[in-house]
């Protein structure tokens, strides 16, 4: 049976994966730049989330900058600030705090 079960490019996520004689993606962990083309916007997870319950939230980063102690990026994503709910949160959070969704 066809399918997407066997074990052949078990590990590489398809991202990451290239044909022989073509070149991999740039930078899947940068965002495009904003040209009108493309949409800048990528998932990821945030560590380190701003509620302080310790697991990694998903979010969506939306823009980079040089900060003063490295790469930061500009996320969203929902923390529970309120015992009875979720809110959004919008922040430049460092670049080590953030992984490729």
């Amino acid at each position: 049976m066809a399918g997407g079960w066997s074990k052949q490019g078990s590990g590489i996520p398809l991202s990451e994966r290239v044909r022989a004689g073509q070149q991999g993606p740039a930078s899947p962990s940068l965002p495009a730049p904003l040209t009108g083309q493309s949409c800048p916007a990528r998932h990821c997870w945030v560590a380190d989330a701003v509620d302080r319950h310790g697991e990694k939230r998903p979010g969506l980063l939306v823009e980079w900058r040089q900060g003063a102690t490295g790469w930061e990026g500009r996320v969203v994503y929902a923390a529970r600030l309120r015992p009875d709910g979720w809110l959004l949160v919008e922040e430049w959070v460092p670049a080590a705090l953030l992984a490729p969704a």
